[in-house]
C-alpha cells in the first residue's frame, strides 16, 4: 500500500564492522567502493535498506553481496544519525558487527564494491563517510563484551592454544595480560576443554583445547557471570 507523507524521510542503511583474528592481531574486513561517493575509497560493508527487509536481513544480504560472507555471527551495535554524515542526503545508518575467522572467509569484493580486503585493524586506510566512528563503536563493543561472554571463540579455530587465545585477548583489549592469571582464570571454567592433541614440534608442544558452547550455554542459564 502506498502512503503519500508531507515532511521529508531519510533513507535508511546498515554497515557492518566486521572483525577477525589471524593468530596475531586484531583484523577488519574492508571493502573498496565502486560508486560515487568516495569512488575507490575503503569502507564498511553495507548499502541501503529495502523496502520489504528488516534490518539484519539486510546486513546479511549486504554482507554477502559484497564480501560474500554469510551465515556469520552478527549483533546489532547503534544507530548513526548525524545530518551531514552522508553527501547524498539525508541518510540513517544502522550498525551492526560480526565475528568471523579470515581464514575461513577469504575476501572477494562483489556488486558495488570493486575490492574487498582484510586490513590490521592498527593500520587501517582512511574510511568514507562516518566509518572510522563506527568502527570506532564496534571496537568498544567488542572490547567490553569479550570480558563478560566468550564472543572471542568466534575468531578462534576449533582446536586452539591457550597462547592462541591469550594472543586474541591482547590484541582486542590492546594491552598486555598476565600469563599466569589469565590460565589461571580460563582453565577455573569447566567449559574450556583441554584435548589430548598438541599443537607444535616435539619441542614443548602446547596442548589443544575447544570450546563447549553446550556446557557455557547451561552455566548461563543458571546465572553464571563469565569475566576476565
Amino acid at each position: 500500500m502506498a502512503f503519500t507523507y508531507e515532511y521529508p524521510r531519510p533513507a535508511l542503511t546498515v554497515d557492518c564492522v566486521v572483525f577477525g583474528f589471524d593468530g596475531k592481531g586484531l583484523q577488519v574486513l574492508l571493502i573498496q567502493r565502486g560508486l560515487e561517493p568516495f569512488l575507490g575509497a575503503w569502507a564498511l560493508p553495507g548499502g541501503f535498506v529495502l523496502m520489504d527487509e528488516d534490518l539484519e536481513t539486510a546486513a546479511r544480504r549486504e554482507l554477502q553481496e559484497e564480501t560474500g560472507l554469510k551465515g556469520v555471527f552478527l549483533e546489532q551495535l547503534r544507530t548513526f544519525g548525524d545530518p551531514g554524515r552522508d553527501p547524498r542526503g539525508r541518510v540513517v545508518s544502522v550498525a551492526f558487527f560480526a565475528l568471523v575467522r579470515p581464514d575461513q572467509h577469504p575476501a572477494k569484493g562483489d556488486t558495488d564494491a570493486s575490492d574487498a580486503a582484510w586490513f590490521d585493524a592498527a593500520k587501517l586506510p582512511p574510511l568514507a563517510f562516518d566509518h572510522a566512528e563506527i568502527l570506532a563503536a564496534g571496537l568498544e563493543r567488542l572490547r567490553g563484551k569479550i570480558r563478560y561472554q566468550p564472543v572471542g571463540f568466534e575468531l578462534l579455530p576449533e582446536r586452539f592454544t591457550l597462547a592462541q587465545l591469550q594472543a586474541l585477548y591482547e590484541a582486542i583489549l590492546g594491552r598486555a595480560l598476565d600469563k599466569r592469571n589469565f590460565r589461571k582464570k580460563l582453565l577455573a571454567f569447566d567449559f574450556l576443554v583441554p584435548l589430548d592433541d598438541y599443537a607444535g614440534g616435539s619441542h614443548r608442544p602446547a596442548r589443544l583445547h575447544r570450546f563447549d558452547r553446550a556446557k557455557y550455554e547451561a552455566l548461563a542459564s543458571t546465572g553464571f557471570l563469565f569475566e576476565i
